[in-house]
């Protein structure tokens, strides 16, 4: 069980790593909210599987933490990425505007 937990925690450290340079390298807030949220979800939930076998009496509180960070990161990913919208600082290679069309304007 103890290698099991090394091998999700080094996999959930690697997502942050992976996660971090996307943060770093990707062009614009839209790509970069996305490379952070996938990766801070996945590194998470790897996090917290490794914890699980080291720790089995923390099971309960470590899926709770999982299905809270399962429920938040989607909803701040979308907040972030509207208010950036709305600030104006839309792509240039945008295919669809989705918010446009629904009436929604950016400056």
């Amino acid at each position: 069980m103890e290698i099991a937990s090394y091998i999700f925690l080094i996999i959930g450290g690697l997502f942050y790593l992976l996660g971090g340079l996307g943060v770093l390298r990707m062009p614009d807030t839209f790509n970069r909210i996305q490379a952070g949220t996938k990766a801070t979800t996945l590194g998470s939930f790897s996090i917290m599987i490794g914890l699980m076998f080291e720790h089995p009496d923390w099971i309960f509180k470590l899926i709770v933490i999982i299905i809270f960070i399962a429920i938040s990161n989607p909803i701040g990913s979308s907040a972030i990425a509207k208010a950036t919208y709305v600030a104006g600082q839309i792509p240039d290679n945008l295919v669809q505007d989705d918010l446009k069309e629904r009436g929604e304007k950016h400056d």
